[in-house]
């Protein structure tokens, strides 16, 4: 199996669509998301029916929980909230339901995904060092992790202790663990604006992460022209 890993989505629908067509060249079988589907850019609708019409696992993320409920956006920063607020006018019925009915975990042939991390999915933690990575691992029963939530691209390890590799190909070894971050689909967060998503071939046990460009301007013209924030478009731009 060659499974495309991809989330950290965020509306960003000309970015989904350039993913889905990079990998539909690497010889995918799969499909997961990874989770936030909606949040902070110009398509959720299209964003949800996209992945819907796909019909592959998805997960929860943090945005996901926030547009499906109606609780106070009191703790988001003001930009977040105020995209939030137009996410959740753009919803129906049946898109909250749909987000909502989504599990935090799941396990999936011989992996497991989650968001944010596995020792407490709904608190929204963030890993961002290996020693948040090590929590994780404690509650890691299948070799392999995938994760997403802070839209930067991560290996961490667990041998003999828990160390950081290159998020570049990775061979799964026997003797370890691993938790991996497949990046950002809709808002990389690590100064590379492309998208990333990873691909994971379990018959050679290899996890191979993908840049791919997509029509940038698009989706800025889109963030404008929906009224959102001025500073999302231009985080998109910057990667950040």
């Amino acid at each position: 199996m060659r499974i495309a890993l991809f989330g950290d989505i965020h509306a960003n629908l000309e970015a989904l669509e350039a993913v889905l067509a990079d990998a539909s060249t690497q010889g995918v079988t799969d499909y997961v998301c990874m989770g936030d589907v909606v949040g902070y850019n110009p398509d959720p609708v299209a964003c949800i029916a996209k992945i819907q019409e796909m019909g592959c696992p998805t997960i929860k993320g943090n945005h996901d929980e926030d547009a499906s409920g109606s609780h106070s956006l009191d703790s988001m920063n003001p930009i977040a909230a105020a995209a939030m607020k137009w996410t959740r006018e753009q919803l129906d019925d049946d898109h909250r339901l749909w987000l909502r009915q989504l599990r935090m975990v799941r396990q999936i042939a011989s992996f497991t995904v989650v968001h944010s991390t596995l020792d407490q999915p709904a608190h929204w933690n963030y890993v961002t060092n290996r020693f948040d990575a090590m929590a994780n691992f404690s509650y890691q029963f299948t070799q392999v992790c995938f994760h997403g939530h802070t839209h930067v691209p991560r290996v961490f390890v667990k041998s003999d202790k828990v160390s950081e590799v290159p998020a570049e190909s990775i061979i799964i070894e026997k003797n370890a663990k691993y938790f991996i971050n497949v990046g950002s689909v809709g808002q990389p967060r690590d100064g590379d604006w492309r998208s990333c998503y990873a691909i994971y071939d379990t018959d050679h046990q290899l996890v191979v992460f993908r840049r791919v460009e997509y029509d940038i301007a698009k989706t800025q013209a889109k963030i404008l022209a929906a009224g959102l924030p001025q500073s999302l478009a231009e985080r998109i731009a910057d990667g950040r």
